[in-house]
């Protein structure tokens, strides 16, 4: 179930939000798991209990964590705790890309390959794997007591909102909400809510849909018969696409949770106007950012370490960063290459965007980041590699590929929202606008706004079949 279909839009999460809202406070927190586990099973109905046994087993093994007094006993019970998640995210989302390089590598040396039942990924494993992590290890450091309940727990961990691709809430962000949330539960912070959801809807229905239906038919073209102008148009109409389908999300599971109680941390700011990569990924799915950086790059040694090691460090992380977000070897080279970027920021290339000034520096970011997106779409590297080379080949080649009106519009309105925070004040002003309280008269024309762009997704989503969320496969 997807947060842009007619099922949620029109029947789960309308049902969901009035029995809420009905209930007495000390009912809320079980409905809400309830609501979530039917949620998930309504896409996973495989995986649900292997997810809540694990939520169990965890829960437990926290507790004793918390409780022991002997460090070495708190130790070995986080390891089993990082073994036991880990070790699920491995067996779903790497078992089947380990065998297949076991198997290429065997019959490279003339051997047959190995017999294996192909392993189905649990929808949003890596993002409540993050979570789960968190938990033990903000209670294993003592940044905050476990909770009472093993359902407060689950809900923590289940929490439909930002279930299935994030933000990565961790536990210390939002552990006092889930046992008392009324200092957010306003009828302003219902109201803003309801206008962020609809704004993450809007982003996710009326452009990326648009732009991922094209993005697809010509990522299904042998690269032999890509123009140069074609690939360009369909790796810039996919960096659109990726950036309003997925911080669509984020903004539809923040406005949900604010109209639940909850509040949620951003996880994108306006990435596309970043005058370097390193500043780039502190705009792009920035919970998965600050993640990285503090339970792996900071315990590898973080910036305590020399120079050499800091770099390793660095690239480390990203590599991992981008297995992560797929069991491929495109990932982990998309991956290493945002983490050479990085590298290069440290080593000399700030220096020298700097001197380019604000401008030209937003658009060699954007490029970079660019040739990255192409390794992050292709299904595999030769594929990939043969892309970028069509988008320098200026050999004169023409596609047989019209582009109509609708999709010409929707790539500047992209172009438009994916920029214009570069001017002026803007960024700071659509904040604001997001985040803070208003004057009843301006909250009224926001709903009314909010509602007209509701009733128009809606039709979208009714007349078209292609509806996709690009981070659900991760």
């Amino acid at each position: 179930m997807v947060f842009s279909s007619s099922l949620f839009l029109l029947y789960f999460f309308p049902a969901f939000l009035i029995i809420y809202y009905l209930l007495p406070k000390v009912f809320k927190n079980i409905f809400a798991l309830l609501a979530s586990i039917f949620f998930y099973a309504w896409g996973a109905p495989d995986f649900i209990f292997i997810v809540l046994g694990s939520i169990v087993v965890d829960y437990y093994i926290v507790d004793l964590i918390h409780k022991s007094t002997l460090r070495k006993a708190r130790r070995i019970l986080l390891t089993i705790s990082v073994l036991l998640n880990v070790g699920l995210l491995a067996y779903f989302k790497y078992t089947n890309f380990l065998m297949d390089n076991v198997d290429i590598l065997l019959e490279s040396i003339g051997v047959p390959g190995v017999e294996w039942p192909a392993v189905v990924l649990p929808i949003g494993i890596s993002f409540f794997t993050f979570q789960k992590l968190t938990y033990s290890v903000d209670v294993y450091r003592g940044v905050h007591a476990p909770l009472k309940k093993v359902w407060d727990y689950a809900l923590y961990i289940l929490m439909f909102p930002q279930l299935i691709a994030g933000p990565i809430v961790r536990f210390s962000e939002i552990a006092d909400q889930i046992e008392d949330r009324r200092a957010y539960e306003t009828v302003d912070a219902r109201l803003l809510g309801f206008f962020r959801f609809v704004i993450g809807l809007s982003k996710k229905v009326l452009i990326a849909n648009v732009l991922g239906e094209q993005v697809d038919l010509i990522f299904a073209i042998p690269t032999g018969q890509i123009s140069t102008m074609v690939s360009w148009v369909g790796i810039i109409a996919y960096s659109f696409q990726i950036y309003f389908d997925f911080s669509g999300y984020s903004d539809m599971a923040i406005g949900i949770g604010r109209m639940i109680g909850f509040k949620f941390p951003e996880n994108f700011n306006n990435p596309y106007i970043s005058q370097n990569i390193t500043e780039f990924w502190r705009r792009w799915h920035i919970t998965l950012g600050r993640w990285m950086r503090d339970y792996l790059y900071i315990p590898l040694g973080g910036n305590r370490v020399s120079t050499g090691k800091l770099y390793l460090n660095l690239w480390i992380v990203f590599l991992i960063s981008g297995l992560w977000h797929g069991a491929a070897w495109n990932f982990v080279i998309w991956g290493g290459f945002h983490g050479l970027f990085l590298i290069a920021d440290r080593m000399f290339l700030i220096r020298f965007t700097q001197k380019l000034g604000k401008y030209p520096s937003i658009v060699f970011t954007y490029f970079v980041t660019l040739i990255g997106w192409v390794l992050f779409r292709a299904e595999t590297l030769e594929y990939a590699f043969d892309y970028i080379g069509r988008m320098f080949s200026f050999d004169g080649l023409q596609s047989e590929f019209n582009f109509d009106t609708e999709f010409k519009t929707i790539m500047i309105i992209g172009a438009v929202f994916g920029f214009i925070a570069a001017f002026g004040k803007i960024e700071q002003w659509w904040m604001q606008v997001l985040t803070r309280d208003k004057k009843p008269g301006l909250l009224i024309a926001m709903i009314i706004a909010a509602i007209l762009l509701t009733i128009l997704c809606i039709a979208s989503i009714t007349s078209s079949g292609f509806n996709p969320f690009i981070y659900f496969r991760f």
